[in-house]
């Protein structure tokens, strides 16, 4: 048992960065101790995915304890760059209240403002000042490329439409998905694995610009796609087996027979 640690009915930030410091110095855990950035970065994704996943069930139970684990991410990270001597946890948290203040002039200073449109207008050319971006495109390239692909594709559009490089109109839009979709087919009969890749790359863009265009989440539409499918083939899967039939060997016929039937079961109320 470590020295002087005092076991409370409630503990606060500071008991958090005083365990974390514990279970990383000599004598704590040997796991925490050998762990990086690098080592858990991954962790950092999933706990905050797992956060979305409280907020999608409504759970405030669940939600407080997921951010618990995000901000022990948070801890974990801020405590091996002070063992570095680069910065403190007291140093991030400065940083974000600066951050904040100066991007909120309309509360902290004397700018009025009359929508949230002029809100998140200040913000951007506030936030292009402070990182000194000169031009839209350096904005664009400061989008993380780690985002998952749709987030970033998204992102990147409304960047370059604030600059006004944008469709008028959803038209223009969706008939850039039809143009695309003719390059795939093009390219699939070249045979050109390469080619294929980026003509899918670009088809998918396309569809992201038609959601964006429409006021649609791209990674919640897919989300959604991708949850209704899972459901149609576990109902097209029980039929097949309620009637012996191996799915691996049915025709195409019969598996489109079974796929509608699930798809008329979900449209019955």
């Amino acid at each position: 048992m470590v020295d002087n640690f005092q076991f409370k009915d409630f503990y606060n930030i500071d008991d958090l960065l005083r365990i974390v410091e514990i279970l990383r110095a000599p004598g704590g855990c040997p796991w925490d101790a050998e762990q990086s950035h690098e080592s858990i970065r991954k962790d950092f994704i999933e706990e905050t995915y797992e956060v979305i996943e409280a907020i999608n069930k409504n759970s405030p139970e669940m939600l407080r304890e997921e951010l618990g684990d995000v901000l022990l991410q948070v801890v974990f990270h801020t405590l091996i760059e002070t063992e570095k001597g680069n910065f403190t946890f007291s140093d991030v948290t400065d940083e974000i209240c600066k951050k904040l203040i100066v991007r909120h002039p309309h509360v902290f200073g004397d700018v009025n403002v009359s929508s949230t449109e002029e809100v998140l207008t200040n913000w951007d050319a506030i936030k292009m000042g402070t990182k000194k971006q000169n031009t839209v495109a350096e904005a664009i390239y400061s989008i993380p490329r780690e985002l998952p692909a749709l987030m970033r594709a998204n992102k990147v559009q409304k960047k370059a439409a604030k600059a006004g490089f944008d469709w008028p109109d959803v038209t223009g839009a969706f008939e850039k998905i039809t143009e695309e979709a003719k390059e795939v087919d093009a390219a699939i009969e070249n045979g050109n694995e390469t080619e294929i890749l980026d003509e899918i790359g670009d088809l998918l863009f396309a569809v992201v610009n038609v959601a964006r265009k429409t006021g649609v989440d791209p990674e919640e539409a897919l989300t959604r796609a991708t949850d209704k499918f899972s459901r149609r083939f576990e109902c097209s899967e029980k039929m097949a087996a309620g009637e012996s039939v191996d799915m691996k060997t049915a025709t195409l016929e019969k598996l489109d027979e079974y796929w509608d039937k699930a798809k008329k079961q979900e449209q019955t109320p």
